[in-house]
């Protein structure tokens, strides 16, 4: 999937909590969506959690 069709997917979902939730569902909902992007950077090694915790990212 593009990054267009994946921002305009999350877009759409945003969208969807503020108009019939209210804005602390929004809020829920971009977390959520934050802290998927983030376990899918990671997963697709775009996000080494290595160097962020000062652990060294080579395999032995």
């Amino acid at each position: 999937m593009s990054t267009t069709a994946m921002g305009l997917l999350a877009g759409l979902v945003l969208g969807w909590a503020a108009a019939f939730g209210g804005f602390g569902e929004f809020l829920t909902v971009a977390v959520f969506g934050a802290l998927g992007l983030l376990v899918a950077r990671v997963i697709d090694g775009k996000i080494d959690l290595g160097a962020l915790t000062g652990r060294s990212s080579t395999r032995r």
